[in-house]
């Protein structure tokens, strides 16, 4: 199983409320998943949450809690292996945004970044 999810979270929230949604409350989930994924002898792969500058929703408070998402997902442990599509789909010269060439949006990957982030994906961690 591979968990991507909690950046409509953060930016509805901030939408919703003015306040994104603590990282703490989505790192609450992923246990959550983690452990019933665990206690039915399922793999669990944790994929970092890409960058979403631009977008409609954007707030750099949001973006602080995106970045502390995804140092659980990559520093934890708690995941039986990370997918980093972050590092994959993020403009080098402002690594708060996707790829222009990744997105029409500033959201969602298009098929070229769709694409980039497919072929990242190494398969070993499935085995």
């Amino acid at each position: 199983m591979v968990l991507l999810e909690g950046i409509n979270d953060i930016g509805m929230a901030t939408m919703e409320t003015g306040t994104p949604i603590k990282s703490e409350i989505i790192i609450s989930g992923y246990r959550n998943i983690i452990a019933r994924a665990h206690a039915r002898g399922i793999k669990i792969i944790g994929a970092t949450l890409t960058p979403f500058q631009d977008a409609i929703y954007y707030s750099e408070e949001g973006e602080t809690e995106r970045q502390a998402v995804n140092d659980f997902i990559r520093n934890s442990g708690e995941f039986d292996g990370v997918i980093d599509f972050d590092a994959v789909v993020r403009d080098p010269s402002e690594p708060k945004r996707i790829l222009p060439s990744f997105t029409e949006d500033n959201l969602h990957p298009n098929d070229t970044g769709y694409k980039a982030m497919a072929d990242s994906i190494d398969l070993n961690l499935f085995r």
